[in-house]
């Protein structure tokens, strides 16, 4: 990403927001890089070197600053195809595949070459792949240190790290500090456990959001109490499967949400912060969707569109959920997840149900789908989706490729356009989703056909997934 140094360095002295996690200054008199909006003396033009991340910043010898936390500067979301897929590619980086599967694994999951994939994270990062995930693993590891009570071996291995020896002396070398002497600088009252705060660019509907998620809460496997989200989670690693729980609630005066892990995340903390950053659509920049919306968006800019924890859990909610209602689709899932679903026995209070892997589901016969209450055509077209992502043929997450992946979802029995484009506005992350054939949209746009509706639409491109989202607002 190419940046103007005047205009980073005016939006510096304006401590400007919209610039917070887009851009870090380096200050060479102090050798610490900041955000945007650190509130710290501002330094001088000469002395100021601009970065488009963080990683960036430390790869030219900057350690981070310890008062405005650039670990808690909010993401972006990217619309080019090569900003979008270098930003799948950063989803994946935190997933773990970098860690399992090396380069070429990286490479391969997003479908180019590992050079080429050099060359997008040196142009929208300033940095290779390795260093962008060597970075987040470090800020990650000062986020615990400064916000939690764990041991510090524990926080190396929820970093990500394979070696404790490994992690200190890389973050004294980086950051020139040993872990526990930032610990002992530690503000007081830091929480037992794993409590993180992910910061966003407001303003932000929670409210909305949350009241989205519960209308669609699968019964043993998420609940909405209080203003708080919670639901089961499995994160595959290395091998090995990892099941607990989260909880998010909104923290609306510091611009962030609190996640809670339950101890069994421990040991994939990056998977599971990605994961929610992705179903609470935390990279978004409303003010820009906004004024791209226009009319549509006014009074409302804070709407997000929510996505998903696991592409194949969104695909299922899609497909079970075509021509039947919001809570017959909820009874139907409730009755999927009690079937084929694992019980997360840990003793601990909460939902006790893990969605049904895609192995799970392919290997059930049809008939005992119908027995929950599927129609044959339904319960075809979710074992048929269900091969194709447990056979590895499809996959359905921010970093796949969209139109490749539309295609191979409408050439499924029982998949159309509708329920493609649902499971790309929310499991794949493409803001120009459309539902052109949805009836609320159609009603809400004054058109009869799919064609019109995609006319119409037109002016409001490339965040159409947010005016859909608008859309479906107007009507209730």
């Amino acid at each position: 990403m190419t940046l103007d140094p005047d205009a980073c360095y005016r939006a510096l002295v304006a401590h400007d927001a919209r610039f917070d996690g887009r851009v870090y200054v380096g200050v060479s008199s102090t050798g610490i890089y900041c955000r945007p909006v650190c509130r710290v003396r501002t330094p001088r033009r000469e002395n100021c070197r601009f970065f488009a991340s963080a990683a960036a910043a430390e790869s030219r010898g900057f350690r981070p600053c310890l008062r405005c936390r650039p670990e808690l500067a909010p993401g972006h979301a990217s619309i080019d195809a090569g900003s979008r897929l270098a930003a799948g590619a950063v989803d994946l980086i935190e997933g773990g595949v970098l860690d399992d599967e090396g380069m070429a694994g990286l490479a391969a999951r997003v479908g180019v070459s590992d050079r080429h994939l050099r060359r997008l994270f040196e142009t929208e990062f300033g940095v290779s792949p390795i260093a962008y995930a060597q970075t987040h693993r470090l800020l990650l590891a000062k986020q615990l240190l400064t916000d939690s009570s764990l041991p510090v071996t524990e926080i190396a291995h929820a970093s990500g790290f394979a070696s404790v020896r490994r992690f200190n002396a890389l973050f004294a070398s980086r950051y020139r500090m040993s872990p526990s002497r930032l610990r002992r600088a530690a503000k007081p009252g830091a929480v037992d456990g794993l409590a993180f705060e992910l910061a966003y660019r407001p303003p932000y509907a929670f409210d909305t959001v949350l009241a989205f998620l519960g209308a669609r809460a699968i019964d043993g496997l998420e609940s909405v109490a209080g203003r708080t989200y919670t639901r089961t989670l499995d994160i595959a690693r290395g091998g090995d499967v990892h099941a607990g729980r989260i909880a998010v609630s909104h923290l609306p005066r510091r611009g962030a949400l609190r996640v809670v892990l339950s101890p069994a995340l421990a040991r994939v903390v990056p998977a599971v912060l990605a994961r929610v950053r992705q179903l609470f659509d935390l990279a978004a920049d409303p003010l820009e969707i906004a004024s791209a919306l226009g009319p549509l968006a006014a009074g409302h800019e804070g709407l997000r569109v929510p996505g998903a924890v696991d592409g194949f859990e969104l695909a299922t909610r899609a497909i079970v959920g075509q021509q039947v209602s919001v809570k017959a689709a909820r009874t139907l899932l409730g009755r999927l997840a009690a079937t084929a679903g694992a019980p997360l026995d840990d003793g601990l209070p909460g939902p006790a149900l893990r969605f049904p892997s895609a192995a799970a589901i392919a290997s059930m016969p049809v008939a005992d789908l119908a027995r929950i209450g599927l129609v044959r055509t339904r319960a075809d077209a979710l074992r048929r989706l269900a091969n194709e992502v447990a056979g590895g043929a499809l996959r359905l997450d921010p970093g796949a490729e969209v139109e490749s992946t539309l295609a191979a979802l409408v050439a499924l029995p029982g998949v159309g356009p509708w329920t493609a484009n649902y499971i790309a506005m929310r499991a794949l992350r493409w803001p120009d989703a459309f539902l052109a054939g949805d009836l609320i949209v159609r009603r809400q746009l004054g058109v009869r056909t799919a064609a019109e509706a995609e006319r119409a639409s037109a002016a409001w491109r490339p965040w159409r997934a947010y005016a859909v989202m608008h859309l479906w607002r107007r009507s209730t």
